[in-house]
């Protein structure tokens, strides 16, 4: 697959709606038979542009705890580490990481105990302040339309149009705009294989 048109674009917006959606009415919508609106599904899957289909919980109606924002002002260094602690950390639901560096995460602690939890998320020590802010609603909304589609060449970066390349290297499919990047990609991916062994 190497660019989406508009009815995978619709696709992707009703499976954002409702991940559970039947193919039936996918294609009722799309103007597609099911068996077509299955292959698209997984053609957009194998190409990385849907990763995997996850359930959203309403945890107001679970007891959880109280849902928190936190901000950590980090150093530098120690940015991928304590976004990958956080990322890991089961009562974590949404992390970001700013242009400035800070990693900020949704989740939900409990009230009498948030510094403690903070503590066994990550290494407070490496912060240099944070700040926590008790959240009063959460709604998450991606959208999928208005925006623009269009895969990126995993050698240059550079947009893969209807002339571009798709292939499996390794196990994972990758997209090229030309087959020069292709051709670039295999070689640095055999070399690296070749030093690893």
């Amino acid at each position: 697959m190497s660019s989406l048109d508009e009815t995978d674009v619709r696709i992707l917006e009703l499976l954002v709606e409702d991940g559970r959606r039947a193919y039936s009415d996918i294609a009722e919508a799309v103007d597609l038979s099911p068996p077509a609106v299955s292959d698209r599904i997984e053609r957009l899957r194998e190409s990385g542009v849907i990763r995997r289909f996850t359930v959203d919980l309403d945890r107001s109606q679970l007891r959880a705890g109280v849902p928190v924002l936190v901000t950590l002002e980090l150093a530098a260094d120690a940015v991928d580490e304590l976004r990958e602690d956080v990322v890991s950390a089961d009562a974590v639901e949404h992390v970001f990481v700013t242009a400035e560096g800070d990693v900020v995460f949704h989740a939900r602690l409990r009230a009498n105990a948030v510094r403690e939890h903070l503590d066994r998320l990550v290494d407070l020590s490496r912060v240099e302040d944070y700040e926590v802010t008790i959240v009063g609603d959460v709604e998450w909304s991606p959208a999928v339309g208005g925006a623009e589609f269009a895969l990126s060449c995993a050698e240059c970066g550079n947009t893969v149009t209807s002339e571009g390349r798709s292939e499996r290297i390794g196990g994972e499919r990758y997209h090229f705009c030309c087959p020069s990047c292709l051709s670039r990609f295999r070689e640095r991916y055999e070399q690296f294989e070749a030093d690893a062994e």
